[in-house]
């Protein structure tokens, strides 16, 4: 068998097992025999192509991993505006029922309603924001 189908064999073989690790290293080190599969086949002795497949792993994982990892990391996502409010503690200013009443969430007055339709819940309890329908505050009391 030639050497380079033996270095394409290999190549294919990192290929796979990167897609069930996803390290973004077996894929680098592939993409080396790949560029070694090249080197044998255009005849070169086996010494250089151990250089070339140590040379392009090397400069693959020093130089090209970390930018892929970085990029594979993403930040938490952030929530702005009323998504933001979704799970924050409120203060009822009136009492909440199912149709109707107020509380203050992080200093703003809204209008609000109980998330279960049977609660009553009294003036100064503190309640969980679950969430919000237009401009009205759907809330639960806290425990």
């Amino acid at each position: 068998m030639d050497e380079w189908v033996i270095w394409i064999i290999l190549a294919v073989v990192l290929g796979v097992a990167e897609i069930f690790t996803l390290t973004a290293a077996l894929g680098l080190l592939g993409g080396a025999a790949l560029l070694t599969a090249a080197t044998a086949a255009l005849g070169l002795p086996l010494p250089f192509q151990l250089l070339v497949f140590t040379l392009a792993s090397a400069t693959g994982l020093v130089l090209v991993r970390p930018l892929a990892v970085r990029h594979l990391r993403q930040p938490p996502r952030r929530r702005f505006g009323i998504e933001a409010l979704v799970g924050k503690p409120a203060y009822v200013t009136a009492e909440v029922t199912g149709q109707a009443g107020r509380v203050r969430i992080g200093g703003e007055e809204w209008s609000a309603r109980a998330y279960d339709e049977s609660l009553v819940i009294p003036t100064g309890a503190t309640v969980e924001v679950i969430e919000i329908e237009g401009a009205t505050a759907l809330v639960y009391p806290r425990e």
